[in-house]
């Protein structure tokens, strides 16, 4: 009798011992592979600025790598959006783990936008942006971070600027849940292919780069091509630009440096 009032202890004794046990192998899992998690979100960063930078292509031939071409040609650097100036006195580490997603949800780190035309709620104070360096060691490509609404959540992405800070290399996106087919095709190579050469600003300093539904003309300098069935995406994508280049996004790196980068 003793016997059959004690099974319902052992069991919930036993069960006890095993969630405990379970804990303490998912705990001692996630610590020891922090650190590769780690290097992996880093190297996946790493290949997104250097596609951005036209150099992935070289980065990824026989006898290169992905670091080695990152740590040989980029620079990061961290910058006060408010004013535009460089942040010195950083470490390299610093640079390389800053978080801007943590930061923006950090409010002493992060404010709320007045013109929140890409549906952030909130901007950090700071952004690490990357200079990226030919042979010679002059600045050929300055890629700037951006965030901004799709359909579905923020988009995250790059953008990689020429010299001047005003001509588009590249707009690439690489953390986004749009919709296969329709949104997701920021990821497709031949709406990548339309940027280049592209205009972010016009001659009066307004930011006209857009997506245009219907397609873009010939002789739009400003213009790409609308994401076919997307609209809410494409009017995203057009939205993130012209905050990301307007006075609360670059527009004040990018006025301060239109003499050129050193």
């Amino acid at each position: 009798m003793s016997s059959n009032k004690e099974t319902p202890i052992k069991t919930i004794g036993f069960v006890f011992v095993v969630c405990l046990v379970c804990a303490l192998l998912v705990s001692f899992s996630a610590v020891q592979l922090k650190p590769l998690q780690t290097a992996n979100k880093l190297l996946d960063k790493q290949t997104k600025i250097l596609e951005a930078s036209n150099l992935l292509d070289f980065a990824t031939k026989p006898g290169n790598d992905i670091v080695a071409t990152y740590n040989r040609f980029v620079e990061a650097k961290m910058i006060d959006l408010d004013t535009g100036e460089f942040i010195e006195g950083l470490s390299k580490q610093e640079i390389d783990m800053f978080d801007e997603r943590r930061n923006s949800r950090d409010m002493s780190k992060s404010d709320k936008p007045e013109n929140d035309l890409a549906g952030i709620n909130r901007r950090s104070h700071d952004a690490v942006i990357y200079l990226v360096r030919n042979g010679g060691g002059e600045i050929e490509t300055v890629v700037l971070p951006i965030v901004g609404s799709g359909l579905w959540d923020l988009m995250y992405g790059y953008v990689g600027l020429e010299a001047d800070l005003n001509t588009i290399k590249s707009v690439i996106y690489s953390d986004h849940k749009e919709t296969p087919g329709l949104g997701a095709e920021v990821l497709n190579p031949n709406w990548k292919a339309l940027w280049p050469g592209k205009k972010i600003y016009n001659d009066a300093g307004e930011v006209k780069a857009k997506l245009v539904k219907g397609g873009a003309k010939a002789n739009d300098i400003h213009g790409v091509d609308a994401l076919s069935g997307a609209t809410l995406t494409s009017d995203g994508v057009t939205k993130t630009l012209q905050f990301w280049f307007g006075e609360e996004g670059y527009s004040p790196f990018i006025n301060k440096n239109r003499g050129g980068l050193k």
